[in-house]
C-alpha cells in the first residue's frame, strides 16, 4: 500500500511479544494520520489472508475497504492529499539542512529552541525565505530516564545548569519549571512537556524527564541530544504496550541514546547489569559512573581515556578528558543522607557525569553537590526528612520495589530501638503480580505497622480499595499478623492515622505520590516540625 501512494522505502517493524505483536512503519511528518490509516488497513487484510476473519468487512464510512484494494488505495490517497503540507515539509527539511531543532504537534511548529526558537501556528505557517535563520540555534538539551531517580537527577541538573549561568528548564512527574519556578503542574515527563520547555523564550538549557510510558506511546520529544542519563532499569510497568520483560524495558529506556550526537554523552550505570550488557550494541559515546569507582566498566574506559564518577576512598571522583577531578566528600553532600542512601549516591555521580558532558566546570558541579539537598525545597516529594517530638519521618516518592527498598534502608538505619510505621499503595495500572512484589518487600523489613491506601489519581482503571486488597492478602500470606495492618484509602487520613500510633523514637516511612497530597502532607509535617509538637498532643490541622 505504501508503493500504491508512492511513498518513500522507510523501516517497517514488526515486534512478537508476550501480549500480542506491534506493528511499526516510518511516514512523512505530513501524513502521519494517512499512515496509522494504512496500518490499521494491512493489520485487517492480513487477519483476513491468514484466518479468513471477516473482520475487515466490517469498516466504517470513509476508511479503506479492507475486501477491495483498488478501492482502499484510492481512500487513501483521497486521505494522503488532504494530509499533504508542502510548505510544511520545506521547513522542515530546510531546519535539518541548517541542523537545527524541529518540533511539531497538531496545533504547532517551532524551529529552534528555548531562546533560538520561532513558533508558528500550523494553519499560518511561514514560507523558508522569510525566516530569519540566523537568529535561531539550539541549546543544550539532557534527556533523563530510567525506573528510579528521574527526577532527583533531573533537578539536580537544572541546578548545576542555573550555577552555570543558564537559565534552566526542566520537566518531571511534577511539571515543568523555568529558572526554578513552576510554569504548570502535572505529570509532563513525556514529550508534551518537553515541548512546552523548548517552546519557552527564557531557556537556554533544557533538561527533561523522559518516561517509558511517552516513548512508548509518542516516541522521543527530540531527534538529538548533548547528554542522555539512563539511571537503573527495574523491574516496572509489566505488561503496559508489549513490555513484558526487564530486558526489554531496558532496552526501551535505551532508546534515548538515538538521540545523542556523536559529540554527546550518553550516561550510563555501571553497577545495572542490564544497562552493561547492551552497551556493546550502543554506537554512541558513553560514560560510565558507579558507587564504586574501581569498578571493572570504570576502570577499563578510564584506561581508553572514557570518562567516569564514581566513589572513592569516601569522595566522589569524576575523570573526564584526562583529569581527575575530587567532587567533595560523599558523607557531607545533603543528598545521601551522610553517605547512607546509596540510591542518592548514585544519582549523584551520574548526574555529575551528565553536567561534565553538558560542559559545566567541575568546580561548580562540587559546589551544587556540596549544597542540594539541604534544603527540602530542593528535592520535594524526594528522601526529605522531618524529627518532631522523638519521630523521625521520611517521605519519598518510591514507586516500586527497588525504591521502596533503597528509602526503608536508609530508614532503618535511623531506626535504632524504636517502632517502624510504613505507608503502602500502588498504582492501579501495575499487574497484580507487580503490586504483590512491592508487598513482599515491605514486609521483609517488618514493619511494626502499615498503614495501606489508595493513590489518589493513580486509580487507573481499579475500584476503591482493590489495590490495598491485593497488598493485604500478600503480607498476610508473608506472616504480617492483622493487628499490624490497616486499611486507610486517602492518602492524607493514612498519613494521620499513622501520625496517631506514632510514639517517640519511632521512625515512620511515607511513600506519597499524588502532588495534591504531598503538598498537604509536607505542610502538616512542616507544622509539627516547627510548632515542637509533642507526642500524645491533638495533631494540628
Amino acid at each position: 500500500m505504501r508503493q500504491c501512494l508512492g511513498w518513500r522505502e522507510g523501516h517497517v517493524v514488526a515486534r512478537v511479544h508476550a501480549s500480542g505483536a506491534s506493528l511499526a512503519m516510518a511516514a512523512a511528518e505530513d501524513q502521519l494520520f494517512t499512515a496509522t490509516e494504512v496500518n490499521e488497513w494491512a493489520w485487517l487484510r492480513a487477519l483476513e489472508e491468514t484466518s479468513g476473519s471477516v473482520l475487515g468487512r466490517f469498516s466504517a464510512p470513509g476508511h479503506p475497504a479492507v475486501w477491495d484494494e483498488a478501492s482502499a488505495a484510492a481512500t487513501l490517497r483521497a486521505m494522503a492529499a488532504a494530509e499533504a503540507r508542502p510548505e510544511l515539509m520545506a521547513l522542515l527539511r530546510e531546519a535539518d539542512l541548517r541542523n537545527l531543532p524541529a518540533l511539531l504537534d497538531e496545533a504547532t511548529l517551532s524551529l529552534g529552541a528555548g531562546s533560538g526558537h520561532i513558533a508558528w501556528p500550523m494553519d499560518a505557517l511561514s514560507s523558508v525565505d522569510a525566516i530569519p535563520w540566523s537568529q535561531l540555534h539550539c541549546v543544550p538539551v539532557v534527556l533523563v530516564t530510567g525506573s528510579n531517580g528521574k527526577t532527583t537527577s533531573v533537578r539536580l541538573l537544572a541546578a548545576m545548569a542555573a550555577a552555570h549561568g543558564w537559565t534552566p528548564g526542566h520537566t518531571c512527574t511534577d511539571g515543568i519549571y523555568v529558572a526554578g519556578q513552576l510554569v504548570e503542574a502535572g505529570d509532563y515527563s513525556g514529550p508534551g512537556g518537553a515541548r512546552s520547555v523548548l517552546r519557552d523564550a527564557r531557556v537556554e538549557a533544557a533538561i527533561l524527564e523522559t518516561a517509558r510510558g511517552g516513548i512508548l506511546r509518542r516516541g522521543l520529544s527530540v531527534r538529538r541530544a548533548d547528554v542522555a542519563l539512563v539511571t537503573n532499569v527495574s523491574p516496572d510497568h509489566f505488561g503496559e504496550y508489549g513490555i513484558h520483560t526487564i530486558e526489554e524495558l531496558a532496552d526501551t529506556k535505551l532508546v534515548v541514546a538515538r538521540a545523542v550526537a556523536p559529540f554527546g554523552l550518553l550516561v550510563l550505570n555501571a553497577d545495572d547489569d542490564g544497562l552493561a550488557a547492551r552497551a556493546p550494541t550502543l554506537s554512541c559515546p558513553i560514560g560510565w559512573f558507579s558507587q564504586d569507582d574501581d569498578h571493572p566498566h570504570l576502570r577499563n574506559h578510564r584506561a581508553t581515556g572514557g570518562a567516569t564518577c564514581g566513589v572513592r576512598g569516601g569522595r566522589l571522583r569524576l575523570s573526564w578528558k584526562g583529569g581527575d577531578h575530587d567532587l567533595g566528600e560523599v558523607a557531607s553532600m545533603p543528598l545521601s543522607s551522610s553517605g547512607r542512601a546509596a540510591y542518592n549516591i548514585s544519582n549523584l555521580a551520574g548526574a555529575a557525569l551528565a553536567a561534565a558532558g553538558l560542559g559545566i566546570a567541575p568546580a561548580t558541579i562540587a559546589s551544587v553537590l556540596a549544597t542540594f539537598g539541604a534544603s527540602r525545597k530542593d528535592n520535594p516529594g524526594r528522601m526529605e526528612i522531618w524529627r518532631f517530638g522523638g519521630i523521625t519521618v521520611f517521605m519519598d516518592y518510591a514507586h516500586n520495589p527497588e525504591g521502596l527498598e533503597g528509602l526503608l534502608n536508609v530508614a532503618s538505619l535511623a531506626r535504632g530501638p524504636g517502632r517502624l510505621g510504613l505507608l503502602l499503595g500502588q498504582a492501579g495500572n501495575r499487574d497484580d503480580g507487580a503490586i504483590r512484589g512491592l508487598a513482599a518487600m515491605a514486609a521483609r523489613f517488618e514493619p511494626d505497622l502499615l498503614v495501606l491506601k489508595d493513590l489518589d489519581g493513580f486509580m487507573r482503571g481499579r475500584e476503591p480499595g482493590e489495590v490495598p486488597s491485593i497488598l493485604r492478602k500478600e503480607l498476610e500470606a508473608r506472616g504480617m499478623a492483622a493487628d499490624r495492618l490497616r486499611v486507610v484509602l486517602p492518602e492524607e487520613e493514612a498519613v494521620l492515622a499513622l501520625l496517631g500510633w506514632a510514639r517517640g523514637g519511632d521512625v515512620l516511612v511515607l511513600p506519597v505520590h499524588g502532588t495534591k497530597a504531598r503538598d498537604a502532607v509536607g505542610a502538616k509535617l512542616d507544622r509539627l516540625e516547627t510548632g515542637g509538637w509533642i507526642v500524645g498532643d491533638p495533631i494540628p490541622g
